[in-house]
């Protein structure tokens, strides 16, 4: 017979991954624990579940405990549950992550954290416990994701250059793209607005400052259309193709 009891001696976490984009590199937000296990080593920010308290809940409550960030959206990504991935016993860990613009907040370590900070995620070799794995696996997501969903948006600031928004894409995908056929590219989606402003202050030459509109983009796919970065071209799904009897 089952002893239920037994089920009942596993302890959960949240962790959270937060990533931004400063100075042309990709960077995620780290704390440097001061607590055993894993004392003065830097990991996610995470912490463990109360027992009254939804995973949402959990999330939220625990990245503004031990960086101060608020207001935050957070996507649950998955969950990870080694065996052997914490040393004090059986934690299940869910890991949620975001998209932030890193100047738009402002850290306050605090509780188990002596310090936070940005840190390129190409500069990561290692991390307590096995967050260098939930990471990496989140790092993934984020480069398959902003090929099909114009997320990447959320790293930069309301107005921006289509040289910020190349770089941005560079170091997300980890790979040198051509600057022309990038602008031809994002312009032929038709979701940026020429602002008709340029940069001021700079010592090159100012470039145009252009915008994303979320209004175009709900347009973009009530027509059927798809963001594809790989292709740079708006195009229609094979479903929508099918149903208007442009393909068998």
């Amino acid at each position: 017979m089952l002893q239920l009891d037994n089920f009942f001696k596993s302890a959960f976490t949240v962790d959270n991954i937060i990533f931004g984009f400063d100075e042309d590199d990709i960077k995620v937000l780290l704390i440097k624990r001061k607590e055993d296990p894993y004392m003065d080593k830097w990991a996610l920010p995470g912490y463990f579940i109360k027992e009254d308290e939804n995973l949402d809940d959990a999330a939220v409550r625990v990245l503004e405990e031990l960086t101060g960030l608020k207001d935050v959206y957070l996507e649950q990504v998955s969950t990870f549950g080694d065996i052997n991935r914490h040393p004090k016993g059986r934690v299940i860990t869910v890991a949620y992550y975001s998209l932030v613009a890193i100047h738009d907040y402002n850290i306050r370590p605090s509780r188990i954290a002596s310090e936070a900070e940005w840190i390129k995620v190409k500069d990561i070799e290692e991390l307590s416990f096995d967050h260098y794995k939930i990471l990496q696996s989140c790092f993934q997501r984020l480069k398959r994701k902003v090929r099909i969903e114009p997320i990447g948006f959320e790293l930069l600031p309301p107005k921006f250059t289509l040289t910020d928004l190349q770089h941005l894409y560079e170091a997300i995908l980890e790979v040198k793209l051509d600057k022309r056929n990038f602008r031809k590219k994002i312009l032929s989606m038709d979701l940026l607005v020429d602002l008709n402003e340029v940069q001021e202050g700079v010592a090159h030459r100012p470039a145009r400052l252009y915008k994303f509109y979320e209004s175009k983009y709900q347009e973009f796919l009530a027509k059927g259309l798809v963001f594809d970065l790989s292709e740079g071209k708006a195009k229609q799904s094979k479903a929508i193709k099918k149903s208007s009897g442009i393909i068998d």
